[in-house]
């Protein structure tokens, strides 16, 4: 697969064609390692099969360099295969004189003179007049590879040939390595001189790049996937198919979403190779590559060459030796102003100057580059690399620049790496007592995100070491805050404890008094699914009077957790709830430190309280100061967006919202991902997206927790797809399951668990009007006592549905007028499109889709906004919407049929009878059997018409 190599193999014909008519040449193939100049001349025979060439092959090596005439020796053997006796018994006369040029040049040790001089030109003489005998029938294509490497003897042998090849009809191709040491040699020199056409091989272009991907992969490649390879391996043809050939072992297609897996190859061959070319250079050069592999992208030329301990004349000459070896490339930085910068041609060069060094070098050069970053100001997180490259450091300020690294890495959202700069910090000895605690502590913020279980044990190690209560109960404070979340047994055992050293918050005045009150609220938030706790919360809220203290950061945090339980229970009224969460609100700094805090407990409180505008303007300028999306903080902006956009009745973009906040838990913190999962959740619940909501279940069933929100929330949403595929038995069963477990909890609120109204429309469905119109005034029961519009208008909205006549009327009246009040618009665009369609035509009706049409519209809801303008008079007419199957089906069940006895009236199975008349009831716009009755005369008048 010679791709691009057309105009030297042209040459290379025409050379022979001209050799035929007496006018032998020299061709000099040269390139850096891996350009393709083996490949060019293992090529060669069968390109020029046609013209009638005799071909002789030589490949030089490393290792036989000491092997007296071994290249020409090889040559020599290509003649023996078919030849005449004659012949053979010359070459057997010429291999004697060989092997004693060979034995002489041996005694004489190295230098072009010595006691061979007397035998050497009889028997390269002889060797001439060989080659004349075997081009008698025709021309002859001398071949040897790696010039660089081949024995001095047959240098000698060479360079006497190519000055004597005049009348000799032969072409003479060598392969020259740029860059090697010993092509610098006076023989080899004197043999390029003499070179008639010289054939510097490049790299290949994109289009050849490609080209070589279907050969190698058996189809095209995308254009990324091209271009990654491309760029990772610089046209480099070695680099190139190695990379291909790992892909392949590994089942990898050349496809767009492989692209980075061939830009990040770092094939085990390709390494070796490498390796073994770095290993033969000199060792300026060597050590020159080890200061690049070391320090990286974060290098330039001069520190590079401190660190080598080379002279700049040395460094240059070692750099240009790299270059022409094809290992470095250079490399613009960003500030244009520096010069370009070196860089490795292809990761694995790296990785072999990595493993050309033994264990020892790698250790002492990590640890030199440490120190010359460090005295030449370089950044923290730069001589932090380099210490935690080596196992132990000596220097002094090792320890404070792994912390400082570590630092300025959780700042950027890096917690991975500030978690390594502290554990390798952990490995100096020289820490003990109070300050090992100090740089556990740390290490345990660092992992309570990422590493619960790690982050509980470096806060149980540093307790002991600590000398006070104060210092041991803030350490315990260091764990990771349950918000949504439950907490282990053992962390809570180490609040406990620490609480109960530092005594109550009313007997502690300034630091202290703060430690306490976030202690309580930490032991607070963990009762949260106790009905006991959560009740003695409420208690200990209402025993602060009617204004909670919230000057201070510890405060407002025992006043959010105390208001959360408030909320749960509905123990408190929610214009009270609303009241004090502002507070909380308005002496709470915007971007402070809430995420590691019970503060986020908050916008729970809002949303619940349906009054989500002070939260919504207050995370509008938190977003504002942040929004990089790369910190745990962006994920908890996230989540909280989302929070509100549900209680604006926008679940679509509060579910983009929580996707996002569960791709930065997974990046940063994990136990956050149970809270953004939860809002998944209950987004994906009011979209009603059945695919989405199979996904999300599965995507949860990886995710362990105990936390009584999520366990519910997925029981909801999987009742959610049994009612969707027609199981409403099975989901009103589970809904109920899931409502009982939040009523044994003492969780009562019904705008943060509305599930009543879900197992009523199931017990309508399924014929059961007692138990739905039980539940119905169940929750409006809940909502009057909890007092916000959305709660009492989606009550009413649900009595409404459920009551016939001017009754069912008025109550959807009362509910379209409650929930103009409320800031959840979705609720009140389905209470415009209950009653639209319960007044059945003209002009009022007409008005309420169009209005609850618009507001869907405007919540980003299309399902609703389509069932609303159905609903209208540009609605779909009933016999397009429905196959004849469905309407059969239909027509069936308005008669009184049972889902059997239509399934034995059609020949068909219960099941699928049960999927025609959820697509019905989906197509038309009713909830159940009651409203499909009620829906048949427009059905059949449509037939009529």
């Amino acid at each position: 697969m010679l791709h691009e190599r057309d105009p030297e193999l042209a040459v290379i014909t025409t050379a022979l064609r001209d050799a035929r008519a007496g006018r032998p040449s020299l061709v000099l193939v040269t390139g850096p390692l891996g350009i393709g100049r083996s490949a060019l001349l293992q090529g060669l025979p069968a390109h020029v099969a046609d013209e009638g060439a005799r071909v002789l092959r030589a490949n030089a090596a490393p290792m036989e360099q000491d092997f007296g005439f071994g290249v020409v020796r090889q040559l020599l053997d290509s003649l023996l295969a078919g030849a005449p006796r004659e012949l053979c018994e010359r070459w057997t006369h010429e291999s004697a004189g060989f092997a004693r040029m060979t034995a002489l040049a041996d005694e004489a040790g190295p230098g072009p003179e010595g006691p061979a001089a007397a035998h050497e030109q009889p028997a390269l003489g002889g060797l001439r007049s060989l080659l004349e005998d075997v081009c008698a029938d025709g021309p002859l294509l001398i071949l040897v590879d790696d010039l660089q490497w081949v024995d001095t003897p047959s240098l000698r042998c060479l360079a006497y040939l190519v000055k004597r090849l005049r009348g000799l009809p032969a072409v003479l191709v060598c392969a020259l390595r740029d860059g090697e040491p010993r092509g610098r040699h006076p023989l080899v020199g004197e043999i390029a001189d003499a070179a008639t056409h010289r054939l510097p091989l490049g790299p290949l272009s994109a289009a050849a790049t490609a080209e070589t991907i279907r050969d190698h992969l058996g189809e095209p490649g995308h254009e990324d996937f091209v271009r990654a390879c491309h760029d990772a391996c610089a046209g480099n043809p070695l680099a190139l198919t190695s990379v291909l050939q790992d892909l392949a072992a590994a089942g990898h297609r050349p496809t767009a979403d492989r692209a980075e897996a061939a830009r990040s190859a770092r094939p085990a061959d390709l390494r070796e190779r490498l390796a073994r070319c770095v290993r033969l250079q000199p060792p300026a050069v060597r050590d020159l590559a080890a200061a690049l592999a070391v320090l990286g992208d974060h290098g330039d030329p001069a520190l590079a060459a401190r660190l080598a301990g080379l002279d700049p004349i040395g460094s240059g000459a070692a750099l240009r030796a790299l270059g022409e070896l094809g290992l470095v490339a250079d490399r613009l930085p960003e500030d244009r102003t520096a010069g370009p910068r070196p860089r490795f041609a292809h990761p694995a060069v790296r990785d072999a100057v990595h493993a050309s060094m033994t264990v020892t070098e790698r250790e002492r050069l990590h640890d030199r580059a440490a120190e010359l970053l460090y005295r030449t100001g370089h950044s923290d997180e730069q001589v932090a690399a380099q210490l935690m490259a080596g196992v132990t450091s000596r220097h002094p300020w090792s320890v404070g620049v792994l912390r400082a690294a570590a630092d300025t890495a959780l700042r950027r959202g890096a917690p991975e790496a500030a978690i390594r700069c502290l554990r390798r910090a952990l490995l100096d000895g020289s820490l003990a007592g109070e300050a090992r605690a100090r740089l556990l502590i740390d290490l345990a913020a660092a992992e309570r995100g990422l590493d619960p279980a790690a982050c509980e044990r470096h806060i149980s190690q540093a307790i002991p070491l600590l000398p006070t209560a104060g210092q041991r109960a803030a350490a315990a404070l260091r764990l990771s805050p349950a918000v949504l979340d439950s907490t282990s047994h053992s962390a809570v055992d180490l609040l406990r404890q620490a609480a109960a050293e530092l005594g109550p918050p009313d007997a502690l005045e300034g630091a202290a008094r703060e430690v306490a009150l976030r202690l309580e609220a930490r032991l607070r938030q963990c009762g949260v699914a106790d009905p006991a706790e959560l009740a003695s919360a409420v208690e200990r809220l209402h025993a602060m009077g009617e204004e909670p203290p919230t000057a201070t950061a510890a405060e407002r945090e025992l006043a959010a957790v105390l208001l959360n339980a408030a909320v749960l229970s509905c123990r408190l009224p929610a214009a009270d709830v609303t009241g004090l969460a502002r507070r909380i609100l308005e002496r709470e700094p915007v971007a402070s430190a809430r995420v590691y805090s019970a503060l986020p407990l908050t916008t729970v409180a809002l949303v619940a309280a349906d009054s989500v505008d002070a939260i919504g303007s207050w995370l509008s300028v938190e977003q504002r100061l942040g929004g990089r999306d790369a910190t745990v903080a962006d994920a908890f902006g996230h989540l909280e967006q989302a929070m509100v956009l549900m209680g604006r009745g926008r679940p679509a973009p509060a579910h983009a919202h929580a996707e996002r906040a569960l791709r930065l838990a997974d990046a940063h913190w994990r136990e956050l991902g149970v809270a953004s999962t939860i809002a998944l959740v209950f987004t994906a619940l009011e979209m009603g997206d059945p695919a989405r909501s199979v996904r999300i279940l599965e995507g949860a069933s990886r995710r362990r927790s105990s936390c009584l929100a999520l366990t519910v929330g997925l029981q909801f949403l999987g009742a959610a797809v049994d009612a969707q595929q027609g199981r409403w038995a099975a989901a009103v069963e589970t809904l109920m399951a899931g409502g009982r477990r939040l009523e044994a909890a003492g969780w009562r609120n019904p705008v943060l668990f509305p599930w009543r109204p879900r197992a009523a429309g199931l017990h309508h469905r399924l014929g059961d009007l007692r138990s739905a119109l039980a539940l119905a005034e169940e929750e409006r029961l809940r909502a009057e006592a909890w007092g916000v519009p959305v709660a009492v208008g989606r009550a009413l909205r649900l009595h409404g549905t459920l009551v016939e006549g001017e009754a069912g009327e008025a109550l959807l009246r009362e509910a379209v007028g409650v929930l103009r009040g409320s800031a959840n618009e979705l609720e009140l665009a389905r209470a415009l499109l209950t009653l639209g369609r319960r007044l059945q035509g003209g002009a009022e009706a007409d008005g309420l889709l169009r209005e609850a049409a618009a507001l869907a519209t405007a919540c980003e809801a299309p399902w609703l906004a389509e069932r609303a303008r159905r609903g209208g008079g540009g609605a779909a007419r009933p016999k397009d919407t429905l196959t004849r199957t469905e309407r059969r089906v239909v027509a069936l069940a308005g008669r009184g049929l049972t889902n059997t006895e239509i399934a034995g009236e059609l020949g068909v199975t219960s099941r699928a009878i049960e999927k025609h008349l959820t697509n019905s009831y989906r197509k038309l716009a009713v909830s159940g059997r009651r409203e499909l009755i009620a829906a048949l005369p427009r059905l059949q008048a449509v037939k009529g018409g």
